[in-house]
């Protein structure tokens, strides 16, 4: 089986990712993780290799698309998965922006992203979704953010990551 999860930065898309992969015995990919790297080999943040005016997705995009042609039993982390992926079980988690940019804050890997404030997470989260909007309609017409393409939405806001990766493993289980 093929399982793609998108969502909302924040939403804990990788952490509950990770621990389902783990769960049904599938390899995890993060094309966060990956784009970070590349971002890193660079010697740039990951939001000056966003701004990039050129094409830095095209990369990961190719990697997504020919996993999914030959791959199985895997889960792949990332906004446009599910497009790259078609064939895949489509999981969306959503998150309220105050509690993905407290969560971001308290947990984030890099001071960009975190911010100075819980404020300033949240003003560079909220810059981060409209700059994901803009880069993917231009390249692909899509919103990565429309829940509508998913076949499972969850809303993570309220829950634990137990409470999430329980759900998410029942949600797989009814369509094996």
């Amino acid at each position: 089986m093929k399982i793609t999860i998108g969502g909302m930065p924040g939403s804990g898309k990788s952490i509950v990712g990770q621990s389902v992969a783990q769960a049904l015995g599938y390899k995890f990919y993060s094309i966060g993780g990956i784009r970070r790297e590349l971002a890193k080999k660079r010697g740039l943040t990951i939001g000056q290799y966003n701004a990039l005016d050129e094409d830095t997705d095209t990369q990961v995009d190719d990697f997504q698309r020919e996993l999914g042609k030959k791959g199985d039993d895997f889960i792949i982390e990332g906004r446009l998965s599910f497009h790259f992926v078609p064939d895949s079980l489509k999981v969306y988690f959503d998150c309220d922006l105050m509690t993905a940019a407290e969560r971001i804050f308290k947990t984030s890997r890099t001071t960009e992203d975190k911010g100075k404030t819980v404020k300033e997470a949240y003003d560079n989260l909220k810059a981060r979704i409209d700059s994901d909007r803009e880069r993917y309609r231009r390249y692909y017409d899509l919103d990565a953010y429309d829940r509508s393409k998913f076949d499972f939405v969850i809303d993570t806001t309220r829950l634990s990551l137990d409470d999430v990766r329980k759900k998410v493993l029942d949600f797989v289980k009814k369509r094996t």
